[in-house]
C-alpha cells in the first residue's frame, strides 16, 4: 500500500545543536522489501529501526531515509607541519611560475585539505562517543511518531480502498444472483436445442425416447453450474469477512481473487447459453478490476 511521513527532530546538549529528518515512504508490492538508508555514523540504528518495521509492516516495498544536519559534525584535525610544507611548497610554485609570465589558479582550500598528512580524522574523544550514543537514543525515540504517522495515512487509504473492493464484491454477489435467476431458462433452452439436434438424427437413424431422455440427463449433470455458483457466493462471503478485519489481508485476497477467477472461467466454459455467457463476463471483468486494487493492500 502506498503511503508517506516525515519527522523532523533534533537535539540540544552541551555540544552544537544537531538536528534530522526521518523519511518514509512505500510503493506497491508482491512481498515484503524494506529498504534502510542511514548514515554510516549511525551504523548501530538498523538493529533498532529493522524490527520496528517489521512489526508494523508486512506487504509492499518500503524505504526508511535518515538524513542528519552537518551542525554537529566533528571537524578534521589540522597537522600544523604538514600545512605549513605544503604553503610553502604553493608559494615556490607560485613564485617560480611569476618569474616565467605565468599565472597559477588560487588556491583551492578543500583539495589542499584532501591531501594526505594535512588533515586526519580526529581519535577517539570520549565526549564524542557519548554525544553520538545520546543522538541514537533520541533518533530511536524518535522512531514510533514517524511509524505512527505513516500507519495513519495508509489506515486512511486503505479505509477508501475497502469501500471500493466491497462494493466490488457486492456487484459479484449481484452477478451471481443473476446467473441464478437465468438457469430455468437455459435449461429449457438447452433441452430445446438438444431435442431439435437428436430429432435431426432420428430422420436418418431411429432413436428411442428413452436415450433421449439419457442423453438430456448427462447433458444437465455436464453443463450444470450451481456448485460453481454456491462457490461464488462463499467466496463473497469470505471477501466481506476480511474486509473487516484489523490486520494485513492483502495475501489472502490475492488468493481468494484467484478462486474468484476460477470459478468465474468455468461458469463461462459451461454456460452454452448466451446470457449466462454474459454474466460471466460481467463476473471476469469485475474481477479482474478486483484482483488490481488487491495489490494495494497490505
Amino acid at each position: 500500500m502506498t503511503g508517506f511521513a516525515s519527522q523532523r527532530g533534533g537535539l540540544a546538549d552541551e555540544g552544537p545543536p544537531r538536528g534530522w529528518l526521518w523519511e518514509m515512504r512505500s510503493v506497491n508490492g508482491r512481498g515484503r522489501d524494506l529498504r534502510l538508508r542511514l548514515p554510516e555514523t549511525m551504523a548501530g540504528l538498523e538493529a533498532v529501526v529493522r524490527p520496528a518495521l517489521e512489526a508494523r509492516i508486512a506487504r509492499g516495498s518500503v524505504t526508511l531515509t535518515l538524513r542528519l544536519d552537518d551542525a554537529g559534525a566533528a571537524m578534521p584535525a589540522l597537522d600544523p607541519a604538514a600545512l605549513a610544507d605544503a604553503l610553502d611548497a604553493l608559494a615556490r610554485i607560485d613564485a617560480q611560475a611569476a618569474a616565467r609570465g605565468l599565472a597559477c589558479a588560487p588556491l583551492d582550500t578543500v583539495a589542499l585539505l584532501s591531501q594526505r598528512g594535512i588533515s586526519a580524522a580526529r581519535g577517539p574523544d570520549a565526549a564524542a562517543d557519548g554525544r553520538q550514543q545520546a543522538l541514537q537514543k533520541a533518533l530511536a525515540q524518535d522512531l514510533p511518531a514517524l511509524l505512527d504517522a505513516f500507519d495513519a495515512m495508509r489506515r486512511s487509504e486503505g479505509a477508501a480502498l475497502a469501500a471500493v473492493l466491497a462494493a466490488q464484491v457486492d456487484r459479484v454477489a449481484e452477478l451471481v444472483a443473476a446467473a441464478r435467476g437465468v438457469l430455468d431458462d437455459r435449461s429449457a433452452a438447452i433441452a430445446a436445442a438438444h431435442r431439435a439436434a437428436l430429432a435431426r438424427v432420428a430422420d436418418a437413424v431411429p432413436v428411442e425416447e428413452t436415450r433421449i431422455a439419457q442423453e438430456l440427463a448427462q447433458m444437465a449433470v455436464r453443463l450444470d453450474v450451481a456448485e460453481e455458483l454456491d462457490r461464488l457466493e462463499a467466496h463473497c462471503a469470505a471477501a466481506r469477512a476480511l474486509l473487516a478485519e484489523d490486520a494485513p489481508v492483502g495475501r489472502r485476497l490475492d488468493f481468494l481473487c484467484q478462486e474468484f477467477n476460477r470459478e468465474a472461467n468455468t461458469l463461462c466454459t459451461k454456460a452454452q447459453y448466451l446470457e449466462l455467457t454474459r454474466i460471466g463476463l460481467d463476473l471476469k471483468a469485475v474481477i479482474d478490476q478486483m484482483r488490481e486494487q488487491i495489490q494495494n493492500v497490505e
